[in-house]
């Protein structure tokens, strides 16, 4: 049996390293490469041709949310397998419906990771401990369900994350975007519902994990 290719899709030099020595003494995987960020994937994957691609939420450039669906839509007989220590439902349920086969946490034992890949593989869905009491807990601060459609955002709603993150108030958003100040504070209020979070500061933050700024 051929082993399995993988793609790690990951910023840190010390993920990829570290996944290397845990898997350096099987027969069954193969790593194939390594990517930094989103662009880099994108670019790398048809020559490098992997079964499998590790793939964290947070990447520069194309996030893991973006990346996945792209990936999904492309290529739809590559799995992905989503790697990461972001574990609230936001990221885990966006990611399966986006198309991910699975979710592990980055301080999953190797040998979890390596069921996990060949579980995947083999055309089934993995979730982690800590991924699976994520969606079992459900949304906090919405009236979104664990299994309801994931709404990408629009690039205004983006816009307007990184304004708020750069501390502007709805009137200077509204003059910047050319919008009125009541259509900045609805973006906003949508954008809260949309990614289960309750205030501005979880708007930042969520631009932040996604490497957005």
């Amino acid at each position: 049996m051929k082993p399995i290719r993988i793609l790690i899709a990951d910023p840190l030099d010390l993920v990829a390293d570290g996944l290397r020595l845990r898997l350096a003494n099987t027969k069954d995987f193969h790593i194939v490469g390594h990517v930094r960020d989103g662009k880099l994937l994108f670019e790398h994957l048809p020559t490098l041709a992997p079964d499998l691609v590790l793939l964290d939420v947070s990447l520069p450039g194309i996030d893991g949310i973006d990346a996945t669906r792209r990936l999904h839509k492309r290529h739809p007989g590559l799995r992905i397998l989503a790697h990461s220590i972001r574990m609230e439902i936001e990221y885990v349920n966006s990611m399966l419906i986006e198309g991910a086969s699975g979710y592990i946490s980055k301080n999953a034992p190797a040998e979890e990771l390596m069921a996990a890949m060949r579980k995947v593989m083999q055309g089934e869905r993995y979730l982690d401990s800590n991924a699976a009491a994520s969606v079992a807990g459900g949304y906090r601060y919405t009236d979104k369900h664990p299994d309801g459609e994931y709404i990408g955002l629009t690039e205004r709603e983006r816009e307007i994350i990184r304004l708020v993150a750069a501390e502007l108030t709805n009137d200077e958003i509204g003059a910047q975007l050319h919008l009125s100040t009541e259509t900045v504070k609805t973006h906003r209020k949508r954008l809260m519902t949309k990614l289960n979070v309750r205030s501005a500061a979880g708007l930042v933050k969520y631009a932040m994990d996604r490497c957005w700024i």
